[in-house]
C-alpha cells in the first residue's frame, strides 16, 4: 500500500477513535448512575476527547486549517514553504555538507576496498549490469556522433600528432636495432623467398622479354630459350644462395645498404627532409583521407556490434577488466590508500566549491512547489506518525482524566 494512503487509513482511524469517545461521552452523561464508576468512565471519555480535539488541531494545523477557519498559526507548512525550503538549505549545509563532516565521513569508510569486492564479485548481479551499461554507454555515444564528423576529427588529432614526430631518426634508430639485433634477417629472407615466387609466377614474361630482345639470328636458331633458361636458372640460384649462405656478399651488401641507409636517417638533414616530405605528402593524400574514413566507420561499427551484444569479447574483456581492478583494490593497501585519499579529497573539494549549489537547489526546488504539493508530500512522509500521536493524545488523555477524578475524590 502507498504511503498515502497507509496515512489516510491511520487518520480516519485516529478521527473514528475521537468520534467513539464523543458518542461515549454523550451515552454515558445520558445513562449515568450513582455508582462510582460512571463518574471514572465519564472523565476518561471527557478526558480521551478533549486530547484527542486538542491533537487532532494541532496535527491539522500543520498541513491545513482546521474546519477552514482562519486561525492564526494554522496551516504552517503552506504558509511557510519559502522559509521551511531555507531551513532546510541552512540544515543540509550546515550539518552535511561541510568539508569536515564529508571528511571525517569518508575518512571512515574505505571506498577502495568496497569497491574492489563489488568488482571482483564475478557473480554479483550488480557487475553485470554495470558491465551492460558500460558497454551501452559505449554504443550510445558511438550512435549518437556524427559518423564523418568524428572519423574527420580523428583522423585531424592523428595528423596533427604525426606531424609533430620526426619520422626518419624514429625510424632510423629502429632499424639500427633491428640490424645489431638480426631480426632483419626474417624479413631480408622473406623478401628474397617472395622475390624467388614472384620470379616463378612471372616466368613466361621472362622469357618472352629476352626472346623479343634477343636478334633474329639467335631466335632462329634457339639460342634466345636456351639465354633465357640460363638466365632464370641463375637468378634461382642466386636467390637459393642468398637464402642458405649467412655471409653471401649480395645478402652483405643489402645488409650494409641497410645500416647506411639507418645512419643517413639519423644523421643525414637531406634524408630526414625527403622522409618529412613524404610523410606530409601522404597525410595530405585525399586517398589516406578516403581511406581512413572506410577504415574509422568498420571500426565503429563492429565496436556498437560488440558493446550491443553481451557475449562478444568486448563484454568478457569488460568484465575481466573490471574483475582484474576489483581484484587489485581489495588486495593492494598502497593502492587502497591512493584511491581513497584522492576521494576525499575530490569530495571535500566539490562540496567547499558546490556546496552551496547544491543546497540551493534543494531550496529553489522546494520553493517552486506550490503550497498544495508541498502539504501533500510531507503529510505522505510524516502523517502516518502524526495520526499516532493523534490515537496516543486520545487513550493518554483519557488515562490522565482517570488519574484527575481519582485525585479529585480522594480529596
Amino acid at each position: 500500500m502507498p504511503t498515502i494512503d497507509r496515512a489516510r487509513t491511520m487518520r480516519r482511524t485516529a478521527t473514528a477513535l475521537l468520534l467513539l469517545m464523543a458518542a461515549a461521552f454523550v451515552a454515558l452523561q445520558l445513562a449515568r448512575g450513582p455508582h462510582p464508576a460512571w463518574g471514572y468512565a465519564i472523565a476518561f471519555t471527557e478526558a480521551a476527547m478533549v486530547g484527542g480535539l486538542a491533537d487532532w488541531f494541532a496535527v491539522t494545523a500543520l498541513f491545513r486549517r482546521p474546519l477552514g477557519l482562519p486561525i492564526p498559526h494554522t496551516a504552517i507548512i503552506p504558509t511557510n514553504k519559502d522559509r521551511i525550503a531555507d531551513t532546510m538549505a541552512v540544515f543540509l549545509r550546515d550539518n552535511f555538507l561541510t568539508p569536515q563532516v564529508v571528511a571525517r565521513r569518508v575518512s571512515a569508510f574505505n571506498l577502495a576496498a568496497s569497491a574492489g569486492t563489488f568488482l571482483a564479485d564475478p557473480d554479483r548481479s550488480g557487475q553485470s549490469r554495470l558491465r551492460a551499461g558500460a558497454a551501452n554507454l559505449l554504443a550510445d555515444v558511438l550512435e549518437s556522433l556524427d559518423p564523418e564528423r568524428l572519423g574527420t576529427q580523428v583522423r585531424a588529432g592523428l595528423v596533427h600528432q604525426l606531424e609533430k614526430v620526426e619520422l626518419a631518426p624514429l625510424l632510423g634508430q629502429m632499424l639500427s636495432a633491428a640490424i645489431a639485433d638480426r631480426r632483419h634477417l626474417p624479413m631480408l629472407e622473406g623478401a628474397i623467398r617472395w622475390a624467388g615466387h614472384a620470379l616463378e609466377a612471372n616466368e613466361d614474361m621472362v622469357r618472352t622479354m629476352i626472346s623479343e630482345r634477343a636478334n633474329s639470328l639467335m631466335r632462329f636458331a634457339g639460342l634466345d630459350t636456351r639465354l633465357a633458361n640460363a638466365v632464370l636458372d641463375g637468378l634461382y640460384k642466386l636467390l637459393a644462395e642468398m637464402i642458405v649462405q649467412p655471409d653471401h656478399p649480395l645478402k652483405l651488401k643489402v645488409e650494409s645498404m641497410l645500416e647506411e641507409l639507418a645512419g643517413k636517417l639519423v644523421n643525414d638533414p637531406a634524408t630526414r627532409l625527403k622522409v618529412e616530405r613524404a610523410k606530409l605528402d601522404l597525410l595530405s593524400n585525399p586517398a589516406v583521407s578516403a581511406w581512413w574514413q572506410s577504415v574509422w566507420e568498420r571500426l565503429r561499427h563492429a565496436m556498437i556490434q560488440a558493446a550491443r551484444n553481451p557475449d562478444t569479447a568486448l563484454g568478457a574483456r569488460i568484465s575481466g577488466m573490471l574483475g582484474e581492478l576489483g581484484e587489485a583494490l581489495r588486495k593492494d593497501p598502497a593502492l587502497q590508500l591512493q584511491l581513497n585519499r584522492f576521494a576525499r579529497r575530490t569530495l571535500v573539494g566539490v562540496v567547499s566549491r558546490y556546496g552551496d549549489q547544491i543546497v540551493r537547489i534543494v531550496s529553489e526546488t522546494v520553493k517552486r512547489w506550490d503550497a498544495q504539493t508541498v502539504t501533500a508530500r510531507l503529510e505522505g512522509a510524516v502523517g502516518r506518525d502524526l495520526q499516532f500521536i493523534r490515537i496516543n493524545g486520545t487513550l493518554v488523555g483519557g488515562l490522565f482524566g482517570l488519574v484527575i477524578h481519582a485525585v479529585e475524590r480522594w480529596l
